[in-house]
């Protein structure tokens, strides 16, 4: 579709556990993994943070998603379980995996009705990572893609990916704020880039993308999306 002109700037949002719930699936399906884990006689706390280890080792070469997700619960439980897997086990967590990925869309509170009150003023580019393919399904199960002038997936965010943002669509920097839930990949960069950044943490934000969060002029943190509105106020 093409861009509406943008009045008041623009807003870059982040869709997993910022638009829509994404890690919850992930840590209900580790509890269902650590199952696996007792059932060979082994501990579950050890065994979950030797997953964070594993995960940590992958994502920078497998990148995100369910895939990564059931190669790393593989890879754990292959060496913390001192042996290769069942055929049983490799069932369990192919279809752990399939699960989170083919889960349906809960959007968090007031989102859709947020979103339909910022069109009307911002230009609005949702910009999401993970795996392309999989992330596109996400998107395309949401319905919510015709609220956002653009939608971007990425593999990975970094201050050169908002710099690409800035560059690809002309975005006035002091005009622009990137929200989203992750300090590591949606504010620190997103100010390394230049923009303005919101955060609004998310109970359940995946521990990889912890991150010490700076004070800057730049930053508001926020307890829910609808408190955009409150930041960003409708004309009337």
């Amino acid at each position: 579709m093409p861009a509406r002109p943008a009045r008041d700037g623009t807003l870059i949002i982040d869709a997993d556990d910022t638009l829509w719930e994404n890690n919850i699936y992930y840590q209900e399906a580790t509890d269902r993994f650590l199952v696996l884990v007792e059932a060979r006689g082994l501990e579950k706390e050890p065994a979950r943070k030797r997953l964070l280890e594993v995960e940590r080792s992958n994502v920078p070469q497998w990148g995100y998603g369910s895939q990564c997700f059931a190669r790393s619960l593989r890879e754990t439980l292959e060496s913390f379980g001192g042996g290769p897997l069942t055929a049983p086990e490799l069932e369990a967590i192919s279809s752990l995996a399939r699960h989170v990925a083919e889960i349906p869309i809960k959007f968090l509170p007031g989102v859709q009705e947020t979103l339909v009150q910022l069109r009307d003023r911002f230009r609005l580019i949702m910009f999401t990572k993970g795996d392309p393919p999989e992330q596109w399904k996400k998107v395309e199960r949401s319905g919510i893609a015709p609220l956002f002038d653009h939608v971007e997936v990425t593999s990975e965010k970094s201050s050169f990916a908002y710099v690409g943002l800035v560059e690809r669509y002309r975005l006035a920097p002091a005009q622009t704020w990137m929200i989203g839930n992750s300090p590591a990949s949606d504010v620190n960069p997103a100010l390394q880039a230049g923009l303005n950044a919101i955060l609004i943490p998310h109970p359940h934000t995946w521990e990889l993308e912890h991150e010490v969060v700076k004070e800057d002029a730049r930053l508001r943190i926020l307890e829910r999306f609808e408190d955009l509105l409150r930041v960003f106020p409708p004309i009337r």
